[in-house]
């Protein structure tokens, strides 16, 4: 004897295989629990990096005696920290050094950096891939090597010592990493653009002016910006040059200085080395898709 089994109308019809929207949800859960697991790693990585930053900036705005205890928010907020390390004799002196180190460095990196890429990536000539090899090459040489006779030129034969033209001058003969990264991006850019240029009556210089720089923004400012970071960084070059005179020092080197001088006062070393750091993080922050777009797109050809 078979038993019928009927359904209410309008009731949807079950089968056999069991619930249809159960492959559904599970996709949908475990879309959930990457985006979870994805945001929770760049969580914890952003905690990581901004973490010391925190630190750094409430422990500039503490007390003498709250920057010496294990309190991490301050009770009282001293903002007068930052006015008295601005007031520190020879500070403001650091920062006008480090500014033209930086400033004049990186504008005399990138226009010599910029005819020799184009040079490099876009000229055909004799011994073109013999002079990128000894271009790399000199990047793998330890500055430390070469730091003794460099130094005795500039100091005995030019009498330039107690000065930073020794660190800024080399470079408006080019910087080997500055040329390998430039000449990388030039290499993306094709080739019909110059012949273009050149029918239309364009000479080299025009066509590199005119065609080329427009072109290669985004890899000029990558190179600008490695070149502004290292020279505002720069420690080596500034304790082997201007360490016998106090008025050329960077503040990268004064830094070293004014901690020496306020070992205890662990509020004013903080204030001052968020001060130092300030003019990095802005030029990072409001320049920062350039450098990402210039990073990204070296590269693409060899």
């Amino acid at each position: 004897m078979t038993t019928t089994t009927l359904s209410a109308p309008g009731a949807p019809a079950r089968s056999g295989g069991g619930d249809a929207r159960g492959p559904a949800l599970r996709a949908r859960r475990t879309r959930l629990l990457h985006w979870i697991a994805v945001h929770t790693v760049a969580i914890a990585a952003a905690l990581f990096f901004v973490l010391p930053f925190v630190f750094v900036f409430l422990t500039s705005v503490m007390s003498d005696g709250q920057a010496m205890s294990g309190e991490l928010w301050p009770t009282e907020w001293h903002w007068s920290n930052y006015a008295t390390v601005f007031h520190t004799p020879g500070f403001l002196d650091w920062w006008r050094n480090s500014l033209m180190y930086a400033g004049l460095g990186t504008l005399f990196t990138v226009c010599s950096a910029v005819p020799v890429a184009y040079a490099l990536a876009k000229f055909r000539f004799r011994g073109r891939r013999t002079a990128m090899i000894l271009v790399i090459s000199t990047m793998m040489l330890p500055p430390q090597v070469v730091v003794i006779p460099m130094y005795l030129v500039w100091a005995q034969q030019l009498h330039l010592s107690g000065s930073l033209w020794p660190l800024i001058i080399p470079m408006a003969f080019g910087d080997a990493y500055s040329i390998f990264l430039l000449r990388q991006f030039l290499l993306t850019i094709p080739q019909e653009y110059i012949e273009s240029a050149k029918v239309d009556g364009c000479g080299e210089v025009r066509t590199l002016l005119k065609i080329i720089v427009p072109m290669a923004k985004p890899g000029i400012a990558a190179i600008a910006l490695f070149q502004f970071f290292y020279c505002w960084n720069d420690y080596f070059g500034p304790q082997i040059y201007a360490a016998q005179n106090p008025g050329a020092w960077t503040l990268s080197y004064g830094l070293e200085s004014f901690k020496s001088a306020h070992s205890v006062d662990w509020n004013l070393t903080m204030a001052a080395t968020l001060l130092i750091m300030a003019p990095v993080i802005l030029v990072f922050f409001f320049a920062q898709k350039a450098f990402v777009e210039g990073v990204t797109l070296t590269g693409v050809k060899g």
